[in-house]
C-alpha cells in the first residue's frame, strides 16, 4: 500500500494553521472533490485524502500525536475508524449545500450510509468483497516493542488466466442485450393511485450487465479463484489482548467490479513466564530470604528491557508491593510506559544445615518466639 501524503500538504495549510484555517481549507477542497459533484475517477480518492486529513488536524489530541509521532507512527496507532470517530463534518456539508454529513464520509470510506448530495441513489452500486478475520498470536515481548509479522491468508482473488473477466482467453464478455449492461431492469405499473416504478436485477445476466458465452476453465466463469496470500502486518507497540487491526483492501475480491473487503487481524498476546499484564502495568513476584527482608538488601529483578537493580528496604513485609516506574508496557496509542509492580514473598528453605538450625533457634529464643523444631511436616 502506498505511503499516505502529509496531512498538512493534503489540505494546503501550514503546520501552525489555526482550526478555522484548516476548516476553511477542507470546505474549499470538499466542494471541488466530493464524488457527488466531481465525477472524475480521481475525485473519490482525493476526497478520501482530504477528509482523513481534516479528521486528524481538526482534533486537538489527534493533531498533537500526529505532530509528535509523524505519519508512520500515527498510522500504526490509529485505524481509519478511530481517525473518523468524533470528527464533525455536518456543519461543513451544510455550508456547501449537502445534507449527507457523516453519512457521506461513512459511505465513501466504509460502504453503505446515506444518499449524499444527490438524494437517494436509485441504481445499484457494485458489491463489496467479504471481510476476513485472521487470529494472530504474539509474545508479550513482541507487544512491548512492536513488530512485523508475515501471515498467510486464504482469500478470493482475480483469476490469473482471465484477469477477472470470467471469459476464456481469446474471448470477451458481451453486453447483456436486455439491460444494456446496466445489470438491472425497470418496469412501470399504473394503477388508480398512480404510476409505480420497480427496479430489479436483470434476469438475463443476473445483475452483472454482461453475458459470458465461453467461460474461463480456471475459474469456471466466476472471474475469481482462491489463493493463499502472504501479507505483512505491522504490530504497534503496546498492543493488548483482543485488539483488531484493520488492513484495508486485503479481504476477498469481488467479481462485480466493487472494492475488495478488508482483513481484520485479531491479536492474542501469549502469557509470559515471569510477568502478568494488567493494562499498561506488569506484575512480578519476587522471592527473597528472611534475612534480606529483615535487614534490607539490593537485588536484581527482570524487566522486559533486561535486568535492573531494586532496593529492598529493612523490614519489608510479605506481600508488600514495590513499584518500578516506567518499566511496564508502552501505552498503546499514548505516551510513556506503565509500571512494574513487584510483590515481595519470603523464600523458606525446605532443608537447612545444623548450623543454620542452631542460629534460628537462638534467634527465636532471643525474640521470645516459641518453636517446636522436632515436629515433622505433615503432607496432605
Amino acid at each position: 500500500m502506498a505511503e499516505k501524503p502529509d496531512f498538512y500538504e493534503v489540505l494546503g495549510v501550514s503546520r501552525d494553521a489555526t482550526k478555522d484555517q484548516i476548516k476553511d481549507a477542507y470546505r474549499k477542497l470538499a466542494m471541488e472533490f466530493h464524488p457527488d459533484r466531481n465525477k472524475s475517477p480521481e475525485a473519490e480518492e482525493k476526497f478520501k485524502e482530504i477528509s482523513e486529513a481534516y479528521a486528524v488536524l481538526s482534533d486537538d489530541q489527534k493533531r498533537q500525536q500526529y505532530n509528535t509521532l509523524g505519519k508512520a507512527g500515527f498510522d500504526q496507532r490509529y485505524t481509519e475508524e478511530d481517525i473518523f470517530r468524533g470528527a464533525d463534518f455536518n456543519d461543513i456539508f451544510r455550508d456547501i449545500g449537502g445534507g449527507g454529513g457523516f453519512n457521506d464520509i461513512f459511505r465513501i470510506f466504509f460502504g453503505g450510509g446515506g444518499g449524499g448530495f444527490g438524494g437517494s441513489d436509485f441504481g445499484e452500486r457494485p458489491s463489496r468483497g467479504q471481510d476476513l478475520l485472521y487470529e494472530l498470536s504474539i509474545t508479550l515481548d513482541e507487544a512491548s516493542r512492536g513488530t512485523q509479522k508475515e501471515i498467510e491468508v486464504p482469500r478470493t482473488e482475480k483469476c490469473d488466466v482471465c484477469g477477472g473477466s470470467g471469459a476464456a482467453p481469446g474471448s470477451n464478455p458481451r453486453v447483456c442485450p436486455r439491460c444494456g449492461g446496466q445489470g438491472r431492469v425497470q418496469t412501470m405499473r399504473r394503477s388508480a393511485f398512480g404510476t409505480f416504478v420497480q427496479v430489479a436485477p436483470c434476469p438475463e445476466c443476473r445483475g452483472k450487465g454482461r453475458i459470458i458465452d465461453a467461460p474461463c476453465r480456471n475459474c469456471r466463469g466466476s472471474g475469481l479463484i482462491k489463493k493463499r496470500r502472504k501479507i505483512t502486518v505491522n504490530i504497534p507497540l503496546g498492543i493488548d489482548e483482543g485488539y483488531q487491526l484493520r488492513l484495508r483492501g486485503e479481504g476477498d475480491m469481488t467479481g462485480s467490479g466493487g472494492e475488495p473487503g478488508d482483513l481484520y487481524v485479531l491479536v492474542h498476546v501469549l502469557p509470559h513466564d515471569l510477568f502478568v499484564r494488567d493494562g499498561d502495568d506488569l506484575h512480578y513476584v519476587l522471592m527473597v530470604g528472611y534475612p534480606q527482608a529483615v535487614l534490607g538488601t539490593e537485588v536484581s529483578v527482570p524487566t522486559l528491557e533486561g535486568p535492573t537493580s531494586l532496593k529492598i528496604h529493612p523490614g519489608t513485609q510479605v506481600g508488600e508491593v514495590l513499584r518500578l516506574k516506567g518499566k511496564g508496557m508502552p501505552r498503546f496509542r499514548g505516551y510513556g510506559r506503565g509500571d512494574l509492580l513487584i510483590r515481595v514473598g519470603i523464600s523458606v528453605p525446605e532443608k537447612i544445615t545444623s548450623e543454620q538450625k542452631g542460629l534460628l533457634e537462638q534467634l527465636a529464643k532471643v525474640s521470645g518466639e516459641a518453636v517446636q523444631p522436632n515436629h515433622r511436616r505433615i503432607r496432605f
